[in-house]
């Protein structure tokens, strides 16, 4: 996944929400996710899985009939993600079903998905602190669909906070060489 400047909005770092860090690497700027939980209060934040260099996300998950962990980027838009288990795929884009890795209680809601072409209903939910904080991400495999909900973020500033994809076929790997 190359990671690529995006334009972070003003108005958004004005009112950066707690959880998660404005961060410059090699004179350019993104977001890091650095605190988020699930509905009981189990941080999904792991130390021992990094990439990029930030902490990784922790989910256990459920592909089909398959079992295990993914580990997810913690840079916004960003859709790399570790497994520790090998899919093995029936359908091409599945939905996933995700848990707390401390408690086991999950992790979807009912959404909809708002990306052209991506027909789910169904979105893992990770809570940032404060009080209707919350990050809703997709829950069809390799659908780059996520929605950044703040309490009181005007919508427009969410939408485009929320538009932030990266995409490529390798990760820009001079970008992330040291701080």
């Amino acid at each position: 996944m190359d990671l690529k400047h995006t334009a972070i909005p003003p108005e958004f770092l004005k009112i950066l929400p707690a959880g998660i860090k404005f961060l410059h690497k090699k004179g350019k700027e993104f977001l890091v996710v650095e605190k988020v939980h699930c509905s009981k209060g189990h941080s999904l934040i792991v130390d021992s899985v990094r990439i990029h260099g930030e902490p990784a996300i922790e989910l256990d998950v459920l592909i089909e009939d398959q079992e295990g962990s993914f580990f997810i980027d913690a840079f916004w838009g960003s859709h790399a993600k570790l497994y520790n288990f090998m899919p093995r795929l029936k359908q091409s884009s599945p939905l996933v079903q995700a848990f707390c890795p401390v408690c086991k209680a999950s992790l979807v809601v009912n959404r909809e998905c708002p990306m052209e072409g991506c027909d789910t209903d169904k979105h893992i939910v990770l809570y940032l602190p404060g009080e209707g904080n919350r990050i809703f991400v997709c829950a069809r495999l390799g659908c780059p669909g996520h929605y950044l909900s703040v309490r009181n973020l005007p919508q427009g500033i969410s939408e485009s906070v929320s538009n932030i994809n990266y995409f490529g076929t390798q990760v820009d790997e001079d970008l992330f060489q040291g701080i």
